[in-house]
């Protein structure tokens, strides 16, 4: 039998809003995600795949924009050499029937949407078994369908869109995939969306994860799978794919450290415009040095896409003479005092402390930009 290739994706989201970013950043994020179907199709045709496989959740929404809807079919349009196979997903599940007409009526030659959840041949020898997502919570396994018979001595992959189960304990909950489909199945590979992180489930299972991260949560980048059935289990390689970088870097720092040179050394050196990050900072430092630590910070940020910094758990350490150098008497330093001494009162809540040492860390910086 000849081998088989293949490219593995998912959750594109397109159409997605950001609603939570600036709107400088929102355009390039939404940006990103359109730009990943020419990415994917550079990434097929670099691996010598002809088809790629979108498990799910292209469109961020059951309604896209109309523009949203056609420039992405415009973009696999473009790419002539490869066909597309789209899955409906929990978020542009076969619920909205619009969406999907408009797909059938509008969508180019090489795409091809998996509607049913019968065998469809993709190549000679090749079955592919979708289980497309008849609504948001469909409420049991769609999968089940992925058992259906094909012709003898043929290769079988499944594409699905859902959660593996956990072992949580709540066993026979409905709507999970069971982890052993593939097996159940009788398939050579099981492709999976909907977890949004690159995720190795068995040999034969995994998900793609999403080719443009669009939150924290995941580490790595963004990236598809190229998949190639020669033998007995799948060979799968990640191949990045994605145009930013999402990043969370996370440092305890000591008195006497140099945490601006440690904050330093965990940035990227180049591209920071094509990079988001989320730093977070703990342990304790003297005045003087939290100040310049958050000087250094205001000083970096507006290099990257999206940056930000979280200190709330950076204790700050103070000596009388660091309070002198707010204020020796007045308001100022009764509000530096009763500061400091929250910061260090355990009666109170960790997030308390945090607070009231975050409040004395910017009076301080304050003072000193004022005798500046």
């Amino acid at each position: 039998m000849t081998a088989y290739r293949f490219l593995h994706s998912s959750d594109l989201h397109l159409g997605r809003a950001f609603g939570n970013f600036p709107e400088g950043i929102r355009h390039r994020l939404r940006e990103a995600r359109h730009g990943a179907i020419g990415r994917l199709a550079a990434a097929a045709r670099n691996g010598g795949a002809t088809t790629i496989l979108l498990a799910g959740d292209t469109f961020d929404a059951e309604t896209p924009a109309p523009d949203t809807l056609r420039q992405a079919l415009t973009a696999m349009r473009e790419a002539a050499d490869l066909t597309w196979v789209l899955l409906p997903g929990n978020h542009d599940s076969l619920a909205a029937t619009e969406l999907w007409r408009r797909i059938a009526t509008d969508g180019p030659a090489n795409l091809r949407a998996m509607t049913l959840d019968t065998p469809v041949e993709l190549a000679p020898g090749v079955h592919l078994l979708p289980a497309p997502c008849t609504q948001r919570r469909p409420g049991r396994d769609l999968t089940e369908a992925m058992s259906a018979a094909t012709p003898a001595g043929t290769r079988r992959i499944g594409l699905g869109h859902g959660a593996i189960t956990d072992f949580s304990g709540e066993e026979g909950a409905t709507g999970i995939i069971p982890p052993d489909r593939a097996q159940r199945s009788g398939l050579d590979y099981l492709a999976l969306g909907d977890w949004h992180g690159q995720l190795q489930v068995s040999p034969t299972t995994w998900y793609s994860g999403t080719p443009e991260p669009d939150a924290f949560k995941h580490q790595g980048p963004g990236a598809a799978l190229l998949v190639t059935l020669d033998g007995p289990m799948p060979q799968v390689a990640p191949v990045e794919v994605a145009s930013l970088c999402w990043l969370r870097p996370q440092i305890e720092v000591l008195p006497g450290e140099d945490a601006t040179a440690r904050v330093a050394a965990l940035l990227p050196k180049a591209g920071a415009r094509d990079h988001l990050v989320r730093l977070t900072l703990k342990g304790r430092l003297p005045l003087a040095e939290r100040a310049a630590l958050e000087a250094d910070l205001a000083h970096r940020a507006p290099d990257f896409g999206w940056f930000a910094a979280d200190l709330t758990a950076l204790a700050v350490e103070a000596l009388p003479e660091d309070l002198d150098q707010i204020d020796r008497a007045g308001a100022l330093r009764q509000a530096a005092e009763a500061l400091l001494a929250e910061a260090g009162d355990t009666s109170l809540s960790q997030a308390d402390r945090d607070t009231a040492s975050s409040a004395l860390a910017r009076l301080y910086a304050f003072a000193q930009e004022v005798r500046a």
